[in-house]
């Protein structure tokens, strides 16, 4: 919506000037987009005249014409329009004018060998109509005595251009934009003085409206005026019209157009002369054709509403008008319509037919039902005044009464949703400025909605008025307290996140997948479990409720092992289900890594990820989630996807409580099942619910490191042991022989075979002992050194092997 602030005071009575009315513009949620001035670069434009034109001798469609600039020589331009003739005044652009529709600078330059210097100028090309057959022709009459003078008036004036929401058609006229001005505090709204119309007879054309399905008009007022001289409008008029980008028709047709700007009223004029009989208001027929005001036929669809006479359609009501009764300057006689149109039927209609108009533009929206009247009275006064004529009755065809929209509203509910008050003696004069009618019931308002403001129809719309009438900045800003009261997260929630976190910085991918799988697959994971079917399955391939997150996870690393990935590490963090029982549903996480490690590198020897990849995994995890690692125990009894002779199960200590972890390779028939072509596959499982929580807290930093400045020394021993005691126990009986002092075990051989026993093994571990206080000598080694063999020998029944 462009507005000028000389235009903008007639409605408001303002001390502000421009800047501060852009700006209180901008808090009351009308959106400045741009400050153009309206002259500028226009005062280039002057009043020229072709001397002679003649046919280009290298270009059949190229005329080179003289043209008289009003200077002493005249220029030569070389033009393509088709009606470029000796003695037509047009509009002339001279070399460094900037061309308003494309922005493009004009510079001197040759066409086809000819020097042109400068532009004949269409009123397209100038934004001044959607006419661009040809250059502009003005009238001779009026502009012969004018050659060399500019075409735009000379003014100061800015054009202020508005962006108006959907919600806002009442801006998209001046006063609507004064209204809104003045209750901010801008300024007072100025009264509309009534002027007495001295009304002689009734109005002579036959209206009605049919009574037909999806009728989109429900009231259509008319004026006749007879006796009319429609002439060019005076220049305070056409200067208006020019400054909105708009072209000066006529007077009869720039008046309706004003009046449509100035009070967002569409008006739309007929030369009654040309009116066949009565004019109908009904829905158009599919295949109907009209000429539309633009120039171009339109092919009607069906339930388009049409404004007809007995000859066919005259216009698109609310969107575009017809040729056949259009008015001209030797219009004697002038039907002024007056009308409200349905905003869904304007919408649909004009998208169907492509067509983009100011009428439809607001109709669209939803105007002002009850301003038919007013559209009227104005209309009436200013034709009379500048054409003359004698002004009839006003007709208004009604299919419906248009009714009060009432809302009750509570004050206190302002300050509840936006956290400041309001004085409620400054609430009701802000709705009062703003068009509502309000009676005080001390707890609330009843209010009736003004007519122009179909946007309102419950209480927060009304806060809504308030704030941006009282400004948003009011609004207090309060920080958000920084300290919880309540935690954000249980222990089991924040174990998850961090569980990704932990195993995502090992280089594992996460994968999402679904708590569904295929049956087929699960079968191989499902162990002991019951299998849980799904009745209406999504796909025949997620038909179960998975066991295993190994069900999803290979089948998504089978499928990139498939594009070429040889080395994958994926993960997810996400439930099972054991049975339908509340408690038969566990939180997991599970890894599979494939391939290699350092394939191609040259850092360090590739190798093949192996079971002890894995299980580095999951203590790592574990640890850096507070847990002890020399408390865990490990055993190698797990499921049977698992490897038998290469995988093992975790607990938090030697209670054996519950599992807290399988790892391990993935059964090799499970493979050959799957054709999954990788040379190895090693996974992992978390199980979350079974993980007490820490006495430490989550580690997502690592310890500080403590070291010794003293020297460490290695003791190697070997045990021959039973063939079934497990290496842990062995370990943990060695650590705790001086924790101070025992600072690693590590197994370096297992020996079965010659001078051992059938049912015997040996065990070959370094020990390294240190201190953080001294240095040890030989006799505190070997203190350590019999501690350790006593230990073994007395848990063990082992003998130390010499």
């Amino acid at each position: 919506m462009k507005i000028t602030t000389n235009w903008l005071k007639e409605h408001l009575d303002t001390e502000l000037n421009e800047n501060q009315i852009i700006d209180k513009l901008t808090d009351i949620g009308l959106e400045v987009e741009s400050v153009d001035k309206q002259s500028g670069e226009l005062d280039a434009f002057i009043i020229a005249k072709i001397l002679k034109a003649e046919k280009h001798p290298d270009a059949d469609r190229l005329r080179v014409c003289d043209v008289d600039i009003g200077s002493d020589n005249p220029v030569k331009v070389v033009c393509g329009a088709p009606n470029a003739k000796e003695g037509l005044l047009t509009i002339y652009a001279p070399p460094g004018a900037v061309i308003p529709k494309n922005q493009m600078k004009l510079v001197v330059s040759k066409i086809r060998g000819i020097t042109s210097s400068g532009m004949l100028c269409s009123e397209s090309e100038l934004n001044l109509s959607n006419e661009s057959d040809g250059i502009t022709e003005l009238s001779t009459e009026k502009y012969a005595q004018k050659i060399g003078e500019n075409y735009f008036p000379k003014n100061n004036l800015n054009i202020i251009d508005i962006s108006i929401t959907p919600n806002r058609a009442d801006c998209l006229g001046i006063r609507g934009i004064a209204r809104d001005l003045a209750a901010a505090g801008a300024g007072t709204l100025k009264e509309q003085k009534e002027q007495k119309l001295n009304k002689k007879g009734k109005q002579t054309v036959k209206v009605k409206i049919l009574n037909e399905k999806n009728q989109a008009c429900t009231a259509f007022g008319t004026c006749l005026i007879t006796g009319v001289k429609n002439t060019e409008s005076p220049d305070w008029l056409k200067e208006k019209i020019i400054s909105l980008g708009q072209k000066s028709i006529s007077a009869i047709v720039d008046i309706t157009n004003y009046i449509m700007f100035d009070l967002n009223r569409p008006l739309h004029a007929y030369d009654v002369d040309k009116v066949d009989k009565e004019i109908i208001v009904r829905n158009s027929k599919k295949g109907e054709i009209f000429k539309a005001l633009d120039n171009k036929e339109y092919k009607l669809e069906n339930d388009m509403c049409v404004i007809s006479d007995a000859s066919g359609v005259l216009g698109l009501g609310g969107i575009i008008g017809g040729i056949r009764t259009g008015t001209e300057l030797d219009t004697k006689n002038v039907l002024i319509e007056s009308a409200y149109f349905s905003p869904r039927s304007i919408r649909k209609s004009s998208k169907i037919l492509n067509i983009e108009t100011d009428a439809k533009f607001r109709f669209e929206r939803g105007i002002d039902p009850l301003s038919i009247k007013q559209g009227l009275e104005k209309a009436a006064i200013l034709i009379k005044e500048i054409c003359g004529g004698e002004i009839s009755e006003f007709d208004v065809q009604k299919t419906e009464d248009t009714k009060n929209t009432l809302l009750k509203f509570k004050p206190s509910l302002f300050e509840k949703i936006t956290g400041f008050n309001i004085e409620k003696k400054e609430m009701i004069q802000i709705l009062e400025n703003l068009g509502f009618e309000l009676k005080d019931n001390k707890d609330w308002f009843d209010l009736i909605i003004p007519s122009w403001r179909p946007d309102i129809s419950q209480e927060v719309d009304v806060v809504e008025e308030l704030v941006r009438i009282k400004g948003y900045d009011q609004i207090k800003i309060i920080e958000p307290k920084k300290v919880r009261i309540k935690k954000t997260l249980n222990s089991k929630q924040k174990l998850f996140h961090f569980l990704q976190r932990s195993i995502a910085s090992k280089g594992y991918l996460e994968a999402i997948t679904w708590s569904f799988t295929d049956s087929k697959i699960n079968q191989l994971f499902i162990e002991k479990n019951k299998e849980i079917k799904i009745i209406n399955p999504i796909s025949s391939d997620l038909d179960v409720l998975r066991t295993s997150i190994f069900s999803n996870l290979i089948i998504h690393l089978s499928k990139n092992l498939g594009r070429g990935f040889k080395d994958m590490s994926i993960f997810e963090v996400g439930p099972t289900f054991s049975g339908t029982q509340p408690g038969e549903q566990q939180t997991v996480a599970s890894g599979l890594r494939s391939g290699k490690l350092a394939r191609q590198s040259w850092i360090e020897k590739e190798r093949l990820v192996d079971v002890f990849d894995v299980k580095r995994d999951v203590i790592q995890c574990l640890v850096q989630a507070g847990f002890d690692k020399d408390k865990f125990y490990i055993d190698d009894e797990t499921p049977n996807y698992y490897h038998p002779g290469k995988s093992g199960r975790l607990f938090l200590n030697k209670g054996k409580e519950k599992v807290v972890a399988f790892f391990g390779d993935i059964h090799p028939k499970i493979l050959k099942k799957l054709d999954i072509k990788t040379e190895a596959l090693v996974g992992f499982e978390i199980f979350l619910d079974n993980i007490k929580q820490p006495k430490k807290s989550l580690k997502d930093q690592k310890t500080q490191y403590k070291y010794s400045d003293f020297q460490k020394s290695e003791r190697d021993f070997a045990f021959v042991l039973d063939k079934n005691f497990r290496v842990q126990e062995l370990i943990d009986i060695i650590s705790n022989v001086d924790k101070e002092l025992i600072k690693s075990v590590k197994v370096f051989d297992v020996y079965e075979g010659a001078n051992i026993p059938e049912d015997k093994k040996s065990i070959a571990l370094n020990v390294t002992i240190q201190s953080l206080e001294k240095t040890l000598n030989e006799e505190d080694l070997n203190k350590i050194n019999q501690l350790i063999i006593s230990a073994v020998e007395s848990k063990t029944d082992a003998k130390i092997r010499s």
